[in-house]
């Protein structure tokens, strides 16, 4: 991760409260976000992080992930970039797809009329016959 890049991350991590237990020391959080980084952008699982690599544990990368994702920082890193690219005039809203499932609908579209059944009767149904029951055994 680039210098300039964790200029803007790390004002916007929370500050990790005093040590209640004591045991190995805490993670840098670069390091954890390099960890948090490295498992999305492989895709491999939290537990099979390499210790080798220096991140961390994938647990301790999981858990800062998690810590970071309640404290809201990956919406303010979201406004922020945006705001960032926004002013160097490096968006390109040609490619800009929106949906509901990304933008919450300000109001309900209009009521549903219900819909009249075109059938003069009832269906029949599929389950009951009105004759008798066919019978397999062949008893005289």
């Amino acid at each position: 991760m680039s210098d300039e890049l964790w200029a803007l991350i790390e004002p916007l991590l929370p500050k990790p409260g005093p040590k209640l237990v004591e045991g190995r020391p805490r993670v840098p959080d670069r390091q954890a976000l390099c960890g948090v980084l490295f498992v999305l952008h492989t895709g491999i699982q939290w537990e099979y992080l390499p210790q080798e690599l220096g991140f961390g544990s994938g647990m301790t990368c999981w858990r800062r992930l998690a810590a970071w994702n309640a404290a809201g920082v990956w919406d303010q890193l979201h406004v922020l970039l945006l705001k960032k690219l926004r002013s160097a005039k490096k968006l390109d809203w040609s490619r800009a797809v929106i949906d509901s499932s990304h933008v919450r609908a300000a109001r309900r579209g209009p009521k549903a009329v219900p819909v009249r059944s075109i059938a003069h009767g009832r269906a029949a149904s599929t389950t009951s016959s009105p004759t008798p029951k066919a019978s397999r055994s062949r008893c005289r």
